[in-house]
């Protein structure tokens, strides 16, 4: 057996939690188990039901197993072991088979164990949106059944009419099958009731039809043969839980406006199904429990607590729950039980726990009692300053016993001198009581003890109680005292020991309100940003890093919320390079060369010209833009984006007789006044001979005017066209232009 599953486990090769969850070893152990004998075939089944207790799929295949060796005593077993935490219709039909197949041959006492055992599976299967068939095959069941007297016969008939009517409201898949069964049932009985029946039932079904239409959406979002895993937050299992959650809301809304105790029945088998595949989700044990506190049902919501802690043992924040649930219902010693189990291991006691127990025990059982546990808790070996801090504030703001809160304070610092943030919530105590010449008193026994890398802190704690109680004297000292203490860390370099103006800034703001405005405080936060990286290898070193060690830099500001700055993340940037394969073609548009920020045009062949050629063949106003643009080392910008800036702006028209543009020198594109489609480009293209013919049909094709191309799909460029024509009819004899950088040419004239 163990080799088995060590075998299997090779198969993924990792470690802890993930080897025992193997979803892929555990497929193969399964698939390995039918072919083994019974005997060699159980370990590994036990094994499989360990990890995966509630996988409906490998209890089918166990019980399966030992009802193919006629087994029925350990058929019983497994089935009392798993029908009701696996709510799944193809292992309760397997369990259905079992109960006829023992009680075919018991006559009558047989068929009503055989009933009994359907409607015990109705019960808790029959509102799964799969559970059809189930309801077909026990109607059909029931129509076997003889009916040897006038009487029992009624009496089946009223049997089978009732079952109908239970089906017909379940939002399930053959919902309409078992609508056309129940109206042949009923014609068949009586044409003259059946009417009647038909009629009353008729809104009833057509109200499970349509919740089953919503809900079948619902239900196929699920993946009904996933094994329940810890969570890794993987996507299919993040998809898996917003899919079960959907549904619960979908359950909980009540869409068929049934009555309370269906509509609950309904929600609770919703959410048993739900555990199924996320048995180790803690947030929906918690919402499972607490919807039945919610309910009214108290003891239900305790059972499923309890469920959940054998579950999953080790989660805290369940046990919490659990006391808290039984701690308001007034249960005191059941949840002081649930906060002893935290302490069952002495070893896996932690500081969190003890606190809280000593809180429970301060508003259950009275001061005394929490008094007497924090004095064993404290030789605790898991004891922590948190549990002194913690103890010491209960009674300061409980017991408004600030002498016994002193004094545990005092106590802990004899254990947690080296502890910066236990000395942080010791001077905090001591602000509270305005206490400032033990505040000083603390500050420089703390920092006489304190290693320099770890008292940064506490310097700025000094310093800013210093601006609080002491004059400027001895605000100036401690400051200067601080950066001394600082630079020995070797991190602020030789200038911490220079005034700057951070220190006066830090001096003179007072919580969100600052001397000086958020520009300001932008650009020297930059400065020292700077500074301190001026030695630093930007590739070695993470901008996140460096940004939060300067907020916790020599001058000791701390960004309010208007000043926010961003560093970029330098360490993924990469010199833009790019490589041009030989021979290659840039692709243009019809007649426009492609034109460099930097000035250079590439060609189809790859020749370059001067930019003054470019820019002659524009108009006036947008060789004037052009030549504004700044130059882009890198990817070219995007043409819809500035063609859309061109045709917000306000550029002027160009008069066609004073701005007609010229020809491209050595006849490398038409002029913009021939692509707007004139007489003479017309005839010239009229005079080619007839050799050259297929090329001037290409030309015609890169010539085309945008009178014979279709118009952008852009709206809001087909608006912008449109207002442009219309301002040049109304004005007459005006050109609009589109732009030269994409290809696209728009030309009217009068």
């Amino acid at each position: 057996m163990a080799d088995n599953i060590e075998e299997s486990n090779d198969v993924a090769g990792s470690d802890g939690v993930a080897d025992k969850y193997n979803v892929e070893a555990a497929e193969l152990l399964a698939t390995k188990a039918l072919r083994l004998p019974l005997s060699e075939a159980v370990p590994i089944y036990e094994q499989l039901l360990t990890t995966f207790p509630t996988s409906a799929k490998y209890w089918k295949q166990y019980v399966e197993a030992y009802m193919a060796a006629n087994n029925d005593e350990a058929t019983r077993q497994v089935f009392s072991r798993c029908l009701l935490s696996c709510l799944q219709v193809p292992l309760w039909r397997c369990y259905i088979r079992f109960i006829r197949k023992i009680n075919d041959k018991k006559g009558v006492e047989g068929q009503e164990e055989t009933k009994k055992a359907f409607e015990f599976m109705l019960n808790y299967v029959g509102a799964d949106i799969s559970s059809g068939p189930v309801w077909m095959e026990y109607i059909a069941y029931l129509k076997s059944l003889p009916g040897q007297r006038t009487q029992e016969e009624s009496n089946q008939m009223g049997i089978i009419r009732r079952t109908y009517q239970r089906a017909i409201v379940m939002p399930t898949h053959h919902v309409e099958q078992l609508w056309r069964d129940y109206e042949n049932f009923e014609n068949t009985v009586s044409r003259a009731l059946a009417k009647g029946l038909l009629a009353d039932l008729q809104p009833k079904y057509n109200s499970a039809r349509a919740v089953y239409r919503e809900r079948k959406k619902y239900a196929d979002e699920i993946d009904w043969n996933m094994l329940a895993v810890p969570p890794s937050g993987s996507p299919k299992e993040e998809t898996q839980w917003i899919a079960w959650k959907n549904l619960l809301n979908f359950e909980k809304g009540n869409p068929q406006r049934v009555d309370n105790a269906s509509a609950n029945k309904r929600i609770a088998f919703s959410y048993e199904q739900c555990l199924m595949y996320l048995y180790h989700y803690p947030d929906i044990w918690y919402d499972y429990a607490m919807w039945h506190a919610k309910s009214g049902s108290r003891d239900s919501a305790i059972k499923i607590f309890q469920r959940a802690l054998k579950a999953l043992p080790e989660s805290d924040i369940l046990k919490y729950a659990y006391a808290e649930l039984e701690e308001s219902h007034g249960a005191i010693q059941a949840a002081k039980k649930v906060y002893e189990s935290f302490f069952g291991d002495a070893v896996k006691a932690t500081a969190l726990s003890q606190i809280q127990f000593i809180r429970f025990l301060r508003r259950t059982e009275g001061v005394e009692a929490a008094r007497k546990y924090f004095l064993d808790a404290r030789k605790s070996p898991n004891c922590t300053y948190h549990v002194y801090v913690a103890y010491a504030m209960m009674a300061f703001c409980l017991d408004k016993d600030s002498k016994l809160a002193n004094n545990i304070f005092e106590a802990g610092l004899k254990r947690f001198m080296h502890e910066p943030s236990y000395i942080l919530e010791y001077a905090d105590f001591l602000y509270r009581l305005n206490d400032d010449r033990n505040i000083r008193a603390l500050f420089e026994r703390a920092l006489s003890s304190l290693p320099s890398d770890e008292s940064v802190e506490v310097w700025k704690k000094f310093t800013q109680f210093e601006l609080t109680y002491g004059d400027l004297a001895s605000m100036l000292k401690v400051e200067q005292r601080r950066k001394e203490a600082l630079c020995q860390m070797g991190e602020t370099g030789e200038s911490t020991l220079e005034d700057s103006l951070h220190d006066l800034i830090s001096r003179y703001s007072f919580m969100n309100l600052w001397p000086c405005s958020p520009r300001d405080l932008n650009h020297l936060a930059q400065q020292e940003w700077l500074s301190r990286n001026a030695k630093t290898k930007i590739d070695n070193s993470s901008p996140a890093k460096v940004a939060s060690s300067a907020d916790k830099g020599v001058s000791g500001i701390t960004n309010n919320s208007s000043v926010k700055i961003v560093y970029p993340d330098v360490s993924k940037m990469v010199v833009y390079c790019p490589i041009q394969k030989p021979g290659a073609p840039v692709p243009s548009p019809s007649g426009v060369p492609n034109t460099l920020s930097n000035g250079v045009v590439m060609s189809g062949g790859g020749a370059t010209t001067a930019s003054s050629d470019v820019l002659k063949a524009l108009p006036p106003s947008l060789a004037n833009f052009a030549m504004n643009l700044p130059a882009v080392e890198g990817p070219a910008p995007d043409a819809d984006f500035v063609i859309s800036i061109c045709l917000q702006s306000n550029i002027p028209l160009a008069n066609l007789k004073s701005g007609a543009p010229q020809q491209l020198q050595s006849g490398s594109a038409p002029s913009t006044s021939d692509l707007s489609g004139s007489s003479k480009y017309r005839q010239t293209r009229g005079r080619q001979t007839g050799k050259r013919k297929d090329s001037d049909r290409q030309d015609d094709d890169d010539a085309s005017t945008v009178q014979s191309q279709p118009l952008p799909r852009d709206a809001f460029k087909i608006r912008q066209l449109q207002k442009a024509r219309a301002a040049s009819s109304r004005t007459g004899g005006s050109t609009s232009y589109g732009s030269g950088f994409s290809g696209d040419f728009s030309g009217s004239s009068s």
